[in-house]
């Protein structure tokens, strides 16, 4: 672009995606072509549109279309919290390395999809609109992909930190102990005749309640690691529990 220049400003919390020499400011001045739309110059700085809330220029708010002229000053705001993804029961889907994240999240009962093999960009973000799923990743060219539904950026490379900024981000209910972590399958009172195939001796002598996959049909216990697990839940319940 090498046309009559506009200036950019973008927000604190969106400036990790810009180059290191303009983080510190979060200004940029672009080149106008009288072609190029606003959005298209918010990404080719490196920030995903699904990062964006409003976009004001010289203080009004203008959609991603708009076409910008030489002069004008842009300020570019984060997404509002919590967000809302009209037009679809909110669901998501997870690319390959965000596993940990992806039962956590199925642990509260968010339907959650998860990939876990390398399925390519084309196909998660195929995937996402087909299945109206909100696209979670740290991977910001699929989340410029435009097929993509709805799309996140995952913040931080920490599981539990990615949950409780995922869970700020969009409140989805939560309905612990209701889905199978390994598929996201619903799951069901089980008895023990129904599963027993699935436990070793120790296992039988000492437990009585169970829970199976109704898709899957993997069967659940209050086993060893049942402590941690009512842990997470319990801290995400009095975190966004009451506004779920």
């Amino acid at each position: 672009m090498n046309g009559p220049e506009i200036h950019v400003e973008f927000a604190p919390e969106l400036r990790l995606f810009l180059p290191n020499g303009r983080r510190q400011d979060g200004a940029a001045r672009v080149g106008t072509d009288g072609v190029s739309t606003l959005g298209h110059v918010v990404e080719s700085l490196g920030v995903p549109l699904t990062e964006v809330g409003t976009l004001l220029v010289d203080g009004r708010e203008v959609p991603v279309s708009h076409v910008p002229a030489g002069g004008e000053s842009v300020a570019v705001r984060p997404v509002g919290r919590p967000q809302r993804v009209p037009g679809a029961p909110l669901r998501f889907l997870l690319d390959v390395h965000l596993g940990t994240l992806a039962r956590r999240m199925r642990l509260l009962g968010v339907d959650t999809a998860y990939e876990s093999t390398d399925i390519g960009d084309p196909a998660l973000a195929a995937l996402s609109a087909a299945e109206q799923r909100v696209m979670l990743s740290r991977d910001r060219g699929l989340l410029r992909r435009r097929e993509l539904w709805a799309g996140a950026f995952v913040y931080s490379t920490r599981p539990d930190d990615q949950l409780r900024d995922i869970l700020d981000r969009f409140r989805p209910e939560l309905r612990p102990w209701t889905r199978c972590t390994a598929c996201n399958g619903l799951l069901k009172e089980a008895t023990k005749d129904e599963v027993a195939d699935q436990l070793e001796g120790g296992t039988q002598r000492s437990y009585d309640v169970f829970a199976q996959c109704t898709q899957c049909g993997r069967a659940y216990w209050k086993g060893a690691h049942h402590e941690q697990l009512v842990a997470i839940v319990e801290r995400a319940l009095a975190d966004y529990g009451a506004e779920s």
